[in-house]
């Protein structure tokens, strides 16, 4: 039984993002806007800490804080591809809409599109961030993970 199935998790919103015990979860684009207890309680489902851009392995998935003013978000994208293991995810964390680098949902889905994933869902998932799941192919496809 997964971690996200606990029903005590129904009060961490980290648990709506799939991620279960033993995974490691890379953290890119970490700042002090993060919000800290979706990155808490993302650690408490996992029991890991999450390994930031210096890890040396692959990752079960990527946990990318994006702004407007952070760069190209394709660039941003392909990067965090080269950390995650087959048939990894990327949760895209962006400013919900109205905060300040808010970045436009056309303009993540373009990014998606060029850097080879495809957009399977969004949530607004903290106070100020919205998270889009964004799959390689091989997560995409109906009936895998």
């Amino acid at each position: 039984m997964s971690a996200t199935a606990d029903p005590a998790d129904k009060s961490n919103p980290a648990a709506r993002l799939g991620f279960e015990e033993g995974q490691i979860i890379q953290e890119l684009g970490y700042d002090e806007d993060t919000d800290q207890d979706l990155r808490e309680g993302i650690e408490e489902i996992t029991g890991t800490d999450l390994v930031d851009e210096d890890y040396d392995d692959v990752a079960d998935a990527v946990l990318l804080w994006h702004r407007d003013d952070d760069g190209d978000l394709t660039d941003a994208l392909v990067d965090a591809l080269e950390y995650l293991a087959e048939g990894g995810l990327i949760w895209l964390l962006t400013p919900k809409t109205g905060r300040d680098g808010h970045i436009e949902a056309s303009d993540i889905a373009d990014a998606a599109k060029t850097s080879g994933l495809s957009q399977t869902s969004s949530i607004a998932i903290a106070k100020d961030w919205a998270a889009t799941r964004l799959a390689t192919k091989s997560t995409a496809k109906p009936g895998k993970r």
